[in-house]
């Protein structure tokens, strides 16, 4: 399944609430997981963003739906990186060379 790397920033309305951080993610989980994806992880951080998630999808269009619910709901704001294994990055290459 395709993987996702997603750099989330709290907004005003998620700094407020800080407090309930923690229960919003496992939230989110259960909202990944309903759409046939799955969180893998998610760190809290210091720096440019405040959390970075990692989600398993099926596709581009169920992620962006998944982050869509996300966005949503006001707390975060987030920037998505399709990520690619070393199987994945093989068959790449493997394609690129001809």
């Amino acid at each position: 399944m395709p993987t996702y790397v997603t750099l989330l920033s709290w907004t005003d309305q998620g700094v407020r609430n800080y407090k309930d951080t923690a229960k919003r993610a496992e939230t989110f989980g259960s909202a990944v997981q309903n759409l046939g994806a799955k969180l893998l992880s998610i760190y809290w951080t210091v720096g440019p963003y405040d959390l970075v998630a990692i989600v398993e999808a099926p596709d581009d269009e169920t992620a962006t739906a998944a982050l869509l619910q996300l966005g949503g709901v006001g707390n975060v704001r987030s920037t998505t990186l399709r990520a690619f294994d070393r199987e994945e990055m093989e068959r790449i290459i493997a394609k690129a060379a001809g």
